[in-house]
């Protein structure tokens, strides 16, 4: 019988790569076509892979954890007599033209210089030269097994000028000041960071979603130059025409009316006004994003998700309140899909829920600006008469990336996000 090969498949778009979290069959299990194979973790969200034959599991090629690249093998399958040879990864990842079959030998070199943050992380621990390094992934490009194997072998491609052991020195001289002796921790051989653990500590694994949070999270900060600006708002008016409706909103609708629907609203219109900050950076070229879909942050007990409100500038505020309920009530059963969280063009965070006043947000690559909202608090505010009153007052957190924005035109929008807030009000505002 024929043995096939089931792949990594793209599982949205811009994704390169994902992560396996967990395994759903085991070697020998018989499965059909479509049945699960494995949940993968892939821009913050879980995603099942489904079989594309029937058959029985020979393989498990990647293990627990394991991230690999879109058309990378992560099991292969031996077919029924009747098993199909239609591929579920070419018909996502779009790589081969429908009915041809993948070449054998891998000439497509197009990846080879790109590099995952994994990768990176461990040609720098270990002093590797990655122009020396052949990849198996697709179009050439180097994996984290790829390293690895180099690593075990001891046969390491290094430039000259390069240490293989950096920082050790370092490093032992912060051990002997320990006064007490820790117990034996991984070092750099297994890609993981020395730290010192003593009786006591505990361990905790990294699951799926927050390996892949601390991916994206280390992309954005080694290929994004941050920058970072605030702006104050006067909401009270917002504040006292919400107060005035959300009972009577709650019991009409079945949803919550938030403040964070106002300030999602506002954030879609001036985008709609400024489309340079609906904006991502390409890497020789700035895309300009037709559609504006506004990212929101949601967060577990273990984990954030960004879901994404498609077309923002179109809703209503009710329409936005709807979703941005409907949406954390998927993250929080576990029911968010991975079409949920893709196109995101701006993202707003919601910090003020947890009562910050101020935060640096990193920018959900590959977007080039996020906003934070921060806790609405009562300040005593010198007024136009020169008069001290008490008012309801936000922080607004912008971060951007300053290859595509800077600071006048982020100026100028968070300005405008500031005018629209400050001038809400029952004449001039509708909900629906």
């Amino acid at each position: 019988m024929a043995i096939e090969q089931i792949k990594m498949p793209q599982l949205g778009e811009s994704v390169t790569e994902g992560t396996i979290s967990k395994w759903l069959v085991a070697v020998g299990d018989k499965v059909n076509k479509y049945d699960p194979l494995a949940e993968v973790m892939t821009d913050k969200v879980n995603a099942e892979v489904p079989s594309s034959f029937t058959g029985v599991i020979k393989e498990l090629i990647a293990e627990e954890g394991d991230t690999l690249t879109v058309g990378e093998v992560i099991c292969t399958i031996e077919l029924d007599a009747d098993g199909t040879t239609e591929s579920f990864a070419a018909d996502h990842s779009n790589t081969l033209p429908a009915g041809k079959e993948e070449p054998t030998t891998q000439l497509d070199q197009s990846n080879k210089a790109r590099y995952s943050p994994a990768v990176l992380k461990l040609s720098q621990e270990h002093g590797i030269d990655l122009t020396k390094v052949s990849g198996t992934g697709a179009g050439g490009r180097i994996t984290r097994k790829d390293l690895l194997k180099l690593i075990e072998s001891g046969q390491i491609p290094s430039a000259e000028t390069v240490e293989e052991t950096v920082s050790r020195p370092e490093m032992q001289e912060v051990l002997n000041t320990v006064p007490s002796q820790p117990t034996a921790v991984p070092g750099p051989a297994t890609g993981q960071v020395l730290v010192p653990t003593f009786a006591g500590d505990t361990e905790i694994p990294l699951t799926g979603v927050r390996k892949t949070i601390a991916s994206n999270m280390l992309r954005s900060k080694h290929e994004i130059p941050h920058a970072w600006t605030m702006i104050e708002v006067d909401v009270t008016n917002l504040v006292e025409y919400r107060n005035s409706l959300k009972d009577e909103f709650k019991k009409k609708e079945g949803f919550n009316l938030t403040f964070f629907a106002f300030f999602v609203k506002a954030v879609a219109q001036s985008l709609k006004e400024f489309p340079q900050i609906n904006s991502m950076w390409a890497g020789d070229k700035i895309i300009q994003k037709k559609d504006i879909n506004i990212s929101i942050a949601v967060a577990t007990e273990d984990a954030l998700y960004v879901p994404v409100i498609k077309n923002a500038d179109e809703k209503t505020i009710k329409g936005i309140a709807r979703e941005i309920s409907e949406l954390a009530i998927k993250v929080r059963t576990g029911k968010l899909k991975s079409e949920d969280m893709q196109g995101g063009t701006f993202t707003v965070n919601n910090t003020g829920s947890f009562g910050s006043v101020q935060s640096m947000g990193i920018i959900n690559y590959p977007q080039a600006a996020i906003l934070q909202v921060e806790s609405i608090v009562k300040r005593p505010v010198v007024m136009n008469n020169n008069m001290i009153a008490v008012r309801d007052m936000v922080n607004l957190c912008m971060s951007i990336d300053h290859r595509v924005l800077d600071g006048l035109i982020s100026g100028r929008f968070l300005q405008r996000v500031k005018e629209i807030l400050e001038n809400v009000s029952k004449s001039t505002t509708s909900i629906y």
